[in-house]
């Protein structure tokens, strides 16, 4: 009996504001709050509010036979408690059903295991400690940001508590292999969960695609794309950005329609179910070894880093950045966690062909330059404000 495995990333950054070369050493306001809030108002009611109501509905109507997980970044809850708490307390009666696994984050959504484990380690467990306030749940699964994994990160994740990790189920890697079983590392530190890129492509992307040989996609038509793993495959790992619902895949496209009716046709097959990612860790045994020694991600085609790191820009802003880490005060330390988030460096990509397209979509910057020339002005006036402070530090010693 195959598992259906959703998960959902759940994620929207604080953006910065506009910053010119002129307001550093004078204007300490980094963040575009008018901006954020007005971003999160849009996708609360795009998305978040109708889809949580839906899933919830959906889980009360198959008698919590629906099941699925959310990784929900730090920054957005801390956002979501502030100005819309009706969300957090709609995922507190989600995490009641015991139908909804909230699996393990980096609290800032950033790239802190390629620069600092020490910081990695601290975002990680900040997140941790979130979820067990707000949900009432000890995260026993773990998804990096953009499900980077690479083989040096499974003990380090194993230290912090976790059994298992999300991650891209990289074609390349796999070979002739499915990704509908359960891997582990190398060295068996931990279980990996590998995503279905064309599966769940198909909804997050190609859901609302009229040139797609496929559209339109229906409930009863994906279900039985699932079925068809019976007797190949165990787990069936449908990873996806939450806001597919409602803001990707606008609601004039069918998506809530293709949502509210998938659970019914997936269980009207007597062999089909849906399970948590800490469950099918329990019900089904690892079958063999999966091992990339450099980071792999979920996005572009290239399945690496190339959307946050492939550039000098971006390269240089993040090291920058990172060579503040022994020097930052307790009093900005927030700040710069806030200036780590992936985002700023994504705003930056200069991929401008299939993948590139994505990344110019979402960008709340003209160019990448601008993003560019805007992340090195803050960056410019943190460090001054570093020096200030450790000035100070020295004369009152």
């Amino acid at each position: 009996m195959p598992s259906v495995v959703f998960y959902f990333k759940v994620h929207q950054p604080r953006r910065l504001r506009h910053y010119t070369v002129f307001d550093i050493g004078e204007n300490k306001n980094y963040f575009d709050e008018e901006k954020n809030f007005f971003y999160l108002e849009r996708i609360v009611k795009k998305c978040y509010l109708p889809t949580l109501n839906i899933m919830l509905d959906l889980i009360k109507k198959t008698k919590n036979r629906f099941k699925f997980s959310l990784g929900i970044t730090g920054i957005l809850l801390e956002n979501l408690k502030k100005h819309f708490p009706e969300i957090i307390k709609l995922l507190q009666k989600l995490a009641q059903t015991g139908c909804v696994e909230f699996i393990g984050e980096n609290y800032y959504h950033s790239l802190s295991c390629l620069y600092s484990l020490k910081e990695f380690k601290e975002q990680v467990t900040k997140h941790r400690k979130l979820i067990k306030n707000l949900f009432n749940q000890e995260p026993l699964v773990f998804a990096n940001t953009e499900l980077i994994y690479f083989d040096d990160l499974a003990p380090i994740v194993k230290s912090l508590g976790f059994q298992a990790i999300l991650t891209e189920g990289v074609p390349w890697i796999l070979s002739w292999r499915s990704p509908a079983f359960l891997y582990e590392d190398p060295e068996k530190n931990i279980i990996l969960l590998l995503r279905h890129f064309k599966l769940s492509d198909d909804v997050s992307f190609r859901f609302s695609a009229k040139w797609w040989e496929e559209w339109p996609l229906t409930a009863d038509k994906f279900a039985s794309w699932l079925n068809s793993f019976n007797g190949n495959g165990e787990v069936i790992n449908l990873f996806m950005d939450f806001e597919t619902f409602g803001e990707h895949q606008w609601s004039e496209t069918g998506i809530f329609e293709f949502l509210k009716s998938l659970p019914f046709e997936v269980l009207k097959f007597k062999d089909l179910e849906f399970s948590l990612p800490s469950e099918v860790i329990k019900k089904y045994p690892v079958r063999d070894i999966f091992s990339s020694k450099t980071p792999l991600t979920w996005a572009d085609t290239e399945r690496d880093l190339s959307a946050w790191l492939g550039n000098e820009m971006q390269k240089e802003c993040i090291e920058i950045l990172y060579s503040l880490e022994n020097q930052i005060p307790f009093h900005l330390k927030e700040i710069w966690r806030n200036f780590q988030t992936a985002d700023h460096f994504y705003y930056m990509c200069t991929k401008w062909f299939a993948d590139g397209d994505v990344h110019k979509y979402f960008s709340p910057y003209e160019t990448p330059y601008d993003a560019y020339l805007n992340f090195r002005n803050v960056l410019e006036d943190l460090k001054l404000r570093i020096n200030e402070s450790n000035v100070k530090i020295y004369f009152r010693s």
